[in-house]
């Protein structure tokens, strides 16, 4: 086995992952962690990602409190025991 990173699933995806908050993930990057979880539960990567796989303007990844924007995006490096964070950017109001 590889390196296992716990993501955190926000509740807007957890009808994704049978309603797990936290989910363990191999990858050795954000990227393949993207990967790994959309083998384990199909059609979540469609949510984050767009048509290009680039992350959705509205999804924010953090890599243990560290936004992937501000460093290599989905190239950012993930280590054994890192907690990686999804989050919706909600626009608008109710």
């Amino acid at each position: 086995m590889g390196m296992a990173a716990m993501v955190k699933v926000p509740a807007l995806l957890r009808k994704v992952t049978d309603g797990k908050e936290l989910v363990e993930c191999e990858g050795k990057t954000v990227a393949d962690v993207l990967e790994s979880l959309e083998a384990a539960y199909p059609g979540i990567r469609d949510r984050l990602c767009d048509g290009n796989g680039e992350i959705r303007r509205f999804i924010n990844i953090y890599v243990n409190q560290e936004d992937i924007r501000f460093m290599d995006g989905t190239g950012t490096s993930v280590n054994d025991g890192d907690e990686i964070l999804i989050v919706p950017a909600i626009a608008g109001g109710r």
